[in-house]
């Protein structure tokens, strides 16, 4: 049977659709019916629903590996099968990807981590509700006074319970869920539930679908609290992740180290060195070059850094990462994290990689003894997002290092 873990959000919305709060769904969406819920509002039957919910395929399983009526084990993080797929179809995004859809099943219970107490399914929160009405507080950050105020007023006038509902994504997700504790406390006989919602973009959408939510938990009012402020700490205290990628020979990997030196003579950050060949040997020994391992080594590598960055350290990576799709991923993981990516394109040309052609790679990859090497048997895909790009060509590492090293101090991160 096939397996894979979601992302983040896709299993924020996967433990929704299991739990009933996302009722009607039972499943994800076609692209047919997505495109209908971002026309008009509406599923297929009518019912009003505000925001497409779907799965992506990974970009390591290919299409023709799945086929309408397979069923696929999709996993968390720490390995544990939550539910099961089954597919009743496979359509392109548009994008070079793919969607699946279909109905799911639960498996094991998750394992939620903080407040896993709160975590409850709308069946279970409406079995312990008096009868009447019934207030809901959807809440993104803390109640300030006022906003404790209208709610206490809102359930008087309305001779309502109330139910304190902590939107719980993502790596502030625990604060929230000890504001609404905090609350609950100046809100006697409230009741508090911690709910699983990744925030949308547009702020209507994300009214309504919060609003959808409440009411399969039993509401028949919703207060929606006020979006949280956020207040990021300065630069030089966030984590920052300094990404390079380019060709082999490029001299990544040197202005990396570089870096590396100058910022540990500066002092003032915790450095990690993540550089390619050292990766190759330790986290990810084992791997061919096939296109499929050379993404899990990239991958490897973000996650590592990421974590660096959540405890507000500096990583610094050197590797090929030749693939634009990957290095996205890993930028996404990084700021899912809430620390900051520098994407630098060491943008030396070809025929100069070649001809420094330091491991002897190049001429083994001529001579067809090292199969789809980036470059010349397998693409190099550019950065059009690169928030630096040097070429190393007729210039010192010296040079180099202190381009790096100036925007970092120009963006704040070093002092």
């Amino acid at each position: 049977m096939t397996e894979w873990i979601p992302d983040a959000r896709e299993l924020a919305d996967l433990e929704l659709l299991l739990s009933g709060a996302f009722a009607p769904l039972t499943g994800f969406l076609s692209t047919e019916v997505a495109h209908g819920v971002v026309e008009h509002g509406r599923l297929p039957d009518g019912t009003p629903w505000p925001d497409p919910i779907m799965l992506a395929l990974p970009r390591e399983i290919r299409p023709d590996e799945i086929r309408p009526g397979d069923r696929v084990t999709l996993r968390d993080p720490e390995g544990a099968a939550v539910a099961v797929l089954t597919v009743r179809e496979l359509d392109d995004d548009g994008h070079g990807g793919c969607h699946v859809a279909g109905p799911v099943e639960a498996l094991d219970a998750p394992v939620y981590g903080p407040f896993a107490r709160l975590r409850r399914t709308p069946a279970e929160v409406r079995k312990e509700l008096p009868e009447g009405e019934i207030l809901a507080v959807t809440m993104r950050g803390p109640l300030d006074g006022t906003a404790l105020e209208d709610v206490a007023a809102t359930a008087e006038e309305l001779d309502a319970a109330i139910v304190l509902m902590p939107l719980v994504f993502g790596e502030g997700g625990p604060a929230v869920v000890r504001a609404a504790l905090k609350a609950a406390e100046r809100l006697p006989g409230s009741m508090v539930v911690a709910v699983p919602l990744a925030p949308r973009e547009d702020a209507e959408i994300d009214l309504e679908l919060r609003e959808h939510v409440a009411r399969n938990y039993g509401a028949t009012e919703h207060y929606a609290g006020p979006a949280p402020i956020a207040i990021p700490g300065p630069p030089h205290r966030r984590g920052l992740v300094v990404f390079f990628t380019g060709l082999s020979g490029s001299g990544k990997s040197t202005i990396a180290r570089g870096l590396r030196d100058a910022l540990l003579e500066r002092g003032g950050r915790t450095i990690t060195y993540l550089d390619g060949d050292v990766v190759r040997r330790m986290l990810s020994a084992g791997l061919t070059f096939s296109r499929e391992d050379r993404d899990r080594n990239i991958r490897r590598i973000g996650f590592v850094a990421a974590e660096v960055a959540r405890h507000g350290g500096l990583a610094v990576c050197a590797p090929i990462a030749p693939y634009a799709a990957t290095r996205e991923e890993v930028r996404a993981m990084v700021e899912e994290v809430g620390a900051d990516f520098l994407l630098v394109h060491v943008a030396t040309p070809l025929e100069e990689c070649e001809r420094r052609d330091r491991k002897g790679l190049y001429a083994k990859a001529r001579a067809g003894l090292i199969p789809e090497f980036t470059g010349i048997s397998d693409p190099y895909e550019e950065p059009d997002d690169a928030d630096l790009v040097i070429d190393t060509t007729g210039i010192s590492v010296e040079r180099a290092v202190g381009t790096v090293l100036g925007a970092l101090t120009s963006g704040g991160w070093i002092r």
